[in-house]
Order: structure tokens, then C-alpha cells, then sequence
């Protein structure tokens, strides 16, 4: 492809995503933010509506002449299917163009969940969310994946991932398995980055340039954007904020990693290991596990001993709220985002650790208050890692 055609394809993908961002745009609008004239403007967006990626959504108020044509997308000229797959749980979407979900599903990742029942459940949930929706899959423009890490994200491999319940999950070749099986192109990449750009595509309107994404459940991810874009880093390793050290002569989470890493403290797998530790000691039994050996507790009973007032659990979480707010502040003392988002299981069990995570983040910033970054959950909250897949595939499409 010789340099005009290509510096007029990037102008086209431009100038579709700029009306993406919002519900309608004018020409005059898109004159004002593009190096671009009038008839190569008009030239585009007739492309672009010819081939069915735009449409006319009226016209706009006149400012002395006439009334100017308001573009939109096309929602349903193609669909999208975003795909998280987590260690607790994976989930799958259905999307059109305005990121809108049409369909939504979510299942539980137990012992049997393997690579192969999984693809082959995607598979079967495609078809129904098709069917469901009026759509044949001629119209789906690809599957985003977003996965536990570390990854091969170029060609589409899930490496040696930890702590899922089922064999099976390293060496992945999953976007080949999920083409394979279903017919539609797919892109990885680690579900940290994904849950980033749906959180970031939500507050799209904001204009946030830097910002950072934690999540903590079985395990601890991580995702960083500056100026807008995803930093990669020579390694795609997205669970290594895990082995930030924050106790030099702490723990290990399970004999393998730092001692004294944050994972020991702050992770669902490190609340579940303190409490079956203290079961085999004779503590006193937990609301719900009666009946259950102390290997057998998992993080859905301690939330319910949690909600139910524990003293002891509550202090367990606590505890581990703290040090996950020692971790992000030394993060934020790096990074310096505009805004820090949390999610995960950890986060989302109760508001009294995201509540104490974030005050002593904020007692621990260089420079607080001068410098006070945004604090959320985020907009998207659960459905960030599969929205944002589906972002990562929209702004793949082949215009």
C-alpha cells in the first residue's frame, strides 16, 4: 500500500472513530479537529455511508445557512463479541458498533472448566446470542479476547497462568481454538489492558490521559495508560504487581514468588490460605462451614461471614486492605495517574476494603493533596474486561 492510501485509510479509521466517540457529529465538527479539506472530508464520509459504517441522523441547528447533516454510526452494521476469561469466572458479550451490550453472560470457572469446554461453551453461547438478536454471524466483525496473564498476545497464546481450577490452562492456543471452533477471527490480550479501555472508552468524554487500572481477585493484575495509550512493557506479564515486596521478611503466597510480596497479603487466594490455616488451628467455625474441612473454605463463605459481621474476618480483610493500600501508593508514586480504578472480587466483597485500601493510599502519596489522583470502581465495574475486548476489536475493524 503506497503512503496516500495509507495516510488516507488512517484518515478514514479517524474520522469513524471520532463520531464512535459520541452520538452525532457534524461535517462542520470534523473540520474543526481534522488537517483535512472539505472534499476529502465529504469524500470519506460518503464512503463511509455507502459502505454502511455511517449513517445520516438528521440535521443539527443552522448557524445562518443551511442546516448541517449529523453523522452517526451504524450500530448493527456489525457486531462484536468481547470475551474475559478470568480464574473465577469468564464472561461473554455481544456488542454492536456503539459498544452497546445486546446480549451478556457469565459463568463460573470450576474444576471442569478447560480450555476445550470452554471454547466449546463460547461457541454454543455465540450462536444462541445470534440467534437471540436476529443476526447471522456473517455479521460478526470478530472476538476480543481478554485473558489471565502472562500472554503471548502477537500470536494469541495463553503462556502458564496460576491458580485456575481446571488443567489445562498453559500454552493456550486460544485464539487458533476459539477461530477453529467458531469460524470468527479473534485478538487477545490480558484482561488487565482490556478492562483499561472499556473503563477509558466510558469516560471517554472526560478526556483522561493517564490512568491506571488494579484488580484483585484469585490473583493481582494490573494495567497502566499514558497519554491515552496502553503501556507495554517488554514482557507481558500483567500479574507482576503481585510480586511487588512490600514486608521484606513476609511470606510466600503458596512457596513460589517474592516473600514479603503483596500477593501474600492482598489476594483472595492469601485470605483464603489464612483462614484455612486458622481452621486447622481450632479457630471456631465459619457461618456456612460447618460442614466442610478447612481445604474446603473458599472467598464466596468468607464474604458471607464478612456481610454477617465476623469480627475475625472482618479483621482479615482489614488487614489485607492495608496493604493493598501500601501497594497502590507505591504504584501511584511511579505512575502518577489521573485516575486509579479498582475492580475484582476483593474489591467489589465489601465496601469496607475498598473504602480503607483508598485512605491509606491517599495518606501515602508524595505530594497528597496537592496531587490528588480520581478514585472509582469504574464505570463499567465487571463487564470492564469484556467491553474492553470488544473496544480492542472495534478499533481493529478494516475499514
Amino acid at each position: 500500500m503506497n503512503k496516500v492510501s495509507q495516510a488516507a485509510l488512517s484518515a478514514k479509521k479517524s474520522v469513524f472513530e471520532r463520531i464512535a466517540g459520541q452520538e452525532h457529529v457534524s461535517k462542520a465538527e470534523l473540520l474543526d479537529e481534522f488537517s483535512l479539506t472539505s472534499s476529502s472530508l465529504t469524500r470519506l464520509l460518503d464512503e463511509l455511508t455507502s459502505e454502511g459504517w455511517l449513517a445520516e441522523a438528521g440535521f443539527g441547528e443552522s448557524t445562518g445557512g443551511r442546516k448541517p447533516i449529523l453523522y452517526q454510526v451504524n450500530p448493527r452494521h456489525k457486531v462484536i463479541f468481547g470475551l474475559e476469561i478470568s480464574r473465577l469466572y469468564s464472561a461473554l458479550g455481544l456488542f454492536d458498533l456503539n459498544m452497546k451490550a445486546l446480549s451478556y453472560c457469565r459463568w463460573t470457572m470450576d474444576e471442569t472448566m478447560t480450555p476445550e469446554k470452554l471454547v466449546r461453551h463460547v461457541s454454543a453461547k455465540i450462536d444462541v446470542m445470534l440467534q437471540e438478536n436476529g443476526l447471522d454471524k456473517d455479521k460478526v466483525a470478530g472476538i476480543g479476547v481478554g485473558a489471565v496473564g502472562p500472554l503471548d498476545r502477537h500470536r494469541g497464546v495463553i503462556l502458564e497462568p496460576r491458580y485456575f481450577a481446571a488443567a489445562g490452562w498453559a500454552h493456550v492456543p486460544i485464539c487458533e481454538q476459539l477461530e477453529k471452533e467458531t469460524g470468527i477471527p479473534a485478538t487477545l490480550e490480558n484482561g488487565a489492558n482490556t478492562a483499561l479501555i472499556g473503563e477509558h472508552w466510558a469516560l471517554r468524554g472526560e478526556k483522561v490521559q493517564h490512568m491506571l487500572y488494579i484488580h484483585a481477585g484469585s490473583g493481582l493484575r494490573s494495567a497502566m495508560m499514558s497519554g491515552g495509550s496502553l503501556v507495554h512493557g517488554a514482557m507481558d506479564m500483567e500479574g507482576s504487581i503481585g510480586q511487588m515486596i512490600i514486608q521484606t521478611d513476609g511470606p510466600r503466597l503458596h512457596n513460589d514468588g517474592n516473600y514479603g510480596a503483596l500477593e501474600a497479603f492482598a489476594s483472595v487466594q492469601a485470605l483464603e490460605k489464612q483462614v484455612r490455616e486458622q481452621r486447622k488451628m481450632g479457630r471456631s467455625q465459619l457461618a456456612g462451614a460447618e460442614n466442610f474441612q478447612p481445604d474446603g473454605i473458599h472467598f464466596d463463605m468468607l464474604v458471607e461471614a464478612l456481610n454477617e459481621g465476623d469480627p475475625f474476618i472482618r479483621e482479615l480483610f482489614t488487614q489485607s486492605a492495608v496493604y493493598m493500600g501500601i501497594g497502590l501508593a507505591n504504584l501511584i508514586n511511579i505512575l502518577h495517574p489521573e485516575t486509579v480504578i479498582l475492580g475484582g472480587a476483593l474489591i467489589n466483597a465489601h465496601g469496607l476494603y475498598y473504602d480503607t485500601a483508598i485512605s491509606v493510599a491517599q495518606k501515602n502519596i508524595y505530594y497528597y493533596p496537592e496531587y490528588q489522583p480520581v478514585f472509582s470502581k469504574g464505570v463499567l465495574q465487571e463487564n470492564a474486561v469484556s467491553t474492553g475486548a470488544a473496544v480492542m476489536m472495534f478499533k481493529q475493524l478494516p475499514l
